[in-house]
């Protein structure tokens, strides 16, 4: 019998993402206690487990985000499930995938709009199940660059224009490091909150970089990079570390300072060259629609893959109401 639950031993649910061959840091239990301390994010954390054994057969991971409260909060949160779910890969561990799917929709269902499940692998083998029980899929693609290499091999996958860029850049003296102060991370946050501005797009409150910059950072799970011209901070790039990938998480930079960007990039990919195998360049955009973030991020060298995403709608009267609420957000946003 499979029994779903919310009460999981931390560490065997950490043994459990860890040994998985798609184990993630968005479905690792340190991640967790990262959402629990952002204002407005709200975990939620099922597991399937073999009654009988104790095995844990399945887990997700998802996070509430709420941009209003009280009333308010019912049309305007989401829910957001990325590398997940995770489970065994087994007849056993594909219904305890459903079961738990099953249960975490009956548990948000009237708490989110919707969910948005973000893939990070090929997740046809889910498509069935998912699909029975509501998601739509959507086409959404990604770039993936070996790092199971050294720098120079990287180097000379990076684009010509991307490399001039990037010698310019050292060439006026702007210089890449790891941050070094609660101050350095405010300037931080501050760029990718502007830059998230300039785009009308929603950001998470700065209590989420400073849980996983004081908790995760320390153990290198993540990295803050900062990029410096003179004494300005003048861009920043945040990664996520877990087992054999680095994951593009935030980035911010100042849109008058030329090259900063590719600079960051770079420096992401030379210091993590042989350590990882993986980096994941983050979300590109649908292929069928204009999309200026994956033109920088393609001549960079990588594979472009199409994982997709799935979504499930919870209530399409609050869905259309959000709908227009978010419109007015984006005109209101400065």
């Amino acid at each position: 019998m499979i029994e779903i639950t919310d009460i999981v031993d931390a560490s065997s649910w950490e043994d459990f993402v860890l040994s998985h061959p798609q184990g993630n840091v968005f479905q690792s239990f340190m991640m967790t206690e990262a959402y629990r301390k952002t204002r407005n994010y709200n975990p939620v954390c099922l597991a399937a487990v073999d009654s009988a054994s104790g095995d844990i057969l399945a887990v997700m991971q998802a996070t509430i985000i709420s941009e209003f409260g009280g009333l308010l909060s019912a049309f305007s949160s989401r829910s957001i499930l990325q590398g997940g779910p995770l489970f065994v890969d087994s007849p056993p561990g594909q219904e305890a995938a459903r079961l738990l799917v099953e249960n975490y929709n009956r548990f948000v269902g009237n708490k989110v709009v919707y969910t948005q499940i973000r893939n990070m692998w090929d997740t046809q083998d889910s498509a069935e199940m998912l699909a029975v029980l509501g998601y739509e899929y959507d086409q959404h693609l990604d770039f993936l660059i070996d790092l199971d290499r050294n720098k120079d091999d990287i180097w000379q996958d990076i684009h010509k224009s991307r490399r001039k860029g990037i010698n310019r850049a050292e060439k006026n003296g702007m210089v890449v490091r790891k941050v070094s102060s609660t101050e350095e991370l405010t300037a931080c946050y501050d760029l990718v909150d502007e830059t998230y501005k300039r785009f009308k797009v929603p950001i998470a409150d700065i209590s989420l970089f400073e849980a996983v910059y004081d908790d995760l950072a320390p153990t290198g799970f993540a990295d803050f990079f900062i990029a410096v011209l003179g004494n300005e901070v003048v861009g920043t790039r945040i990664t996520l570390n877990y087992k054999d990938m680095v994951y593009d998480w935030y980035a911010g930079s100042k849109p008058e300072i030329d090259y900063v960007d590719e600079l960051l990039v770079w420096h992401v990919l030379k210091e993590n060259a042989g350590k990882y195998k993986v980096f994941d360049f983050g979300g590109a955009g649908h292929p069928d629609k204009p999309y200026g973030v994956r033109e920088f991020k393609r001549r960079f060298g990588g594979e472009m893959v199409n994982f997709g995403r799935y979504e499930k709608v919870h209530s399409r009267a609050r869905s259309s109401i959000a709908g227009f609420g978010f419109s007015v957000y984006k005109k209101l946003m400065v």
